[in-house]
């Protein structure tokens, strides 16, 4: 999917839109982070996926042929200038977000897993002397089957 545009104006006027289109839905992603509701980022996922996407397409586009746009209006670039600069720092909020949420998600399943190894050690032998004093007992469990037996 790329941009239809009609000339260089047109194409950075299409991109300024999808720039702050796209910035619009992440600070609307990271907002959902930060107030740890990340179900509530799910609902325009696919829009920002796709848009993502397209201006990925755009940007190695025009970076490749940067005729696309130089002849556009110097404040018409000028304002897909600060409309970058405002989706890289949403960028680096959204990052940041995610980045506290997986950290935090890591500590739970640590500590769940934590948990459940101490569950382990305590109800590990069926009779007195099963696990040696001192010893600490295995966090991994095996069963084997005898079928011989």
């Amino acid at each position: 999917m790329a941009l239809a545009a009609n000339s260089p104006a047109d194409r950075v006027e299409q991109l300024i839109i999808l720039t702050e289109r796209l910035t619009e839905l992440i600070a609307y992603e990271s907002q959902a982070f930060e107030n740890r509701r990340p179900q509530d980022a799910a609902a325009n996922i696919e829009e920002t996926g796709r848009l993502a996407n397209l201006y990925r397409h755009e940007s190695l586009r025009v970076r490749a042929e940067p005729a696309l746009v130089q002849s556009a209006p110097v404040a018409q670039r000028e304002r897909l200038i600060q409309a970058t600069k405002a989706f890289d720092a949403v960028l680096a909020r959204q990052a940041r977000a995610i980045e506290a949420a997986k950290l935090i998600t890591e500590g739970l399943v640590r500590a769940i897993a934590d948990e459940v190894a101490a569950s382990r050690q305590q109800a590990s032998g069926y009779g007195p002397g099963a696990t040696l004093a001192g010893q600490p007992a295995s966090t991994a469990t095996a069963i084997t089957l005898n079928r011989r037996a």
